[in-house]
């Protein structure tokens, strides 16, 4: 996640850092060159059909819209994602507190804390489909990287010493509704992840996109002359970019400059928890050239 100030003028019109237009250069250039070309033959070689700019508004309205309700479809997908680990972050924070009220026993104590903090590298390994799980297995004290799912397995460890370590019925009720807490928002976040934006979108975004840049310079010919392929690529900047832009938000857990920072999200909760397991607390992550990853 890009986290920086407010960017002045220069930095406004340079960044490229979290910017999507080094994916869409290529594709701005390619429709820039065609209509280039268009202007040449028309000038040089044969006339051809200039169009009226009335439709071409109209359309530009109508795919406007259309990619401005797939935006905020992305946006959603990536708003409830950072609220499910928010979520994951305060029924942790409550899972410590709890574990202190309900479990007299230190080792008890520290065991079910350090599964929990298993868990939740398993839980970020898993969206992000990473295979690195030596910060799990440090925190578990054991690997369940061979494990059919291994959040899961985790978690079922937790459950177990809940079930074998809490002293009455009413710590183990506690205990075990804060952990179905914590497995409703890890099956969030797996929904949003398993599940992407439906295909048709993208097809017909994509496709409607590409037909409205390679169609509007016959648009421009009249009016524009050798200013066309200049509007075109501007034109092309904002649809394409908007249309990345929503390809890039509708994963919200991707290793990605825009996505979410889980692994600061995951030092959070460290710090947090570290008080109940007697450790000095490890430092907040840090942003690397404006990026909290």
């Amino acid at each position: 996640m890009i986290l920086r100030e407010k960017p002045g003028l220069w930095a406004l019109i340079f960044a490229m850092q979290g910017s999507v237009l080094p994916r869409i250069l290529p594709r701005i250039l390619a429709v820039s060159a065609l209509a280039a070309a268009v202007v040449w033959v028309d000038g040089h070689i044969y006339s051809l059909p200039h169009t009226n700019a009335a439709p071409f508004a109209v359309f530009g309205v109508a795919l406007s819209l259309f990619l401005g309700f797939r935006n905020n479809a992305a946006y959603d997908r990536w708003w409830e994602g950072r609220r499910l680990w928010g979520q994951l972050v305060a029924d942790l924070r409550a899972l410590g507190r709890e574990a202190e009220i309900f479990l007299p026993d230190r080792r008890d104590r520290h065991r079910l804390l350090r599964l929990a903090l298993g868990f939740l590298h398993l839980h970020r390994i898993n969206l992000r489909k990473s295979r690195d799980f030596a910060k799990a297995a440090e925190w578990a004290g054991q690997d369940f990287s061979a494990a059919p799912h291994p959040p899961c397995a985790a978690l079922n460890e937790m459950a177990s010493m809940v079930g074998n370590t809490a002293p009455d019925g009413f710590a183990r009720k506690a205990l075990s509704e804060r952990l179905a807490a914590i497995t409703l928002a890890q099956a969030g976040c797996e929904r949003i992840a398993s599940t992407p934006l439906p295909y048709v979108y993208s097809l017909l975004v994509f496709r409607t996109t590409y037909l409205y840049c390679l169609l509007i310079p016959f648009a421009l010919l009249e009016g524009a002359g050798w200013m066309t392929p200049v509007f075109v690529a501007i034109v092309a900047y904002v649809f394409f970019g908007l249309a990345e832009v929503t390809e890039e938000l509708s994963d919200p857990f991707a290793e990605t400059a825009n996505g979410l920072p889980l692994d600061a999200l995951c030092r959070t909760v460290e710090i947090s928890l570290s008080a109940h397991l007697d450790l000095p607390p490890p430092p907040p992550m840090a942003p690397q050239a404006f990026v909290l990853s």
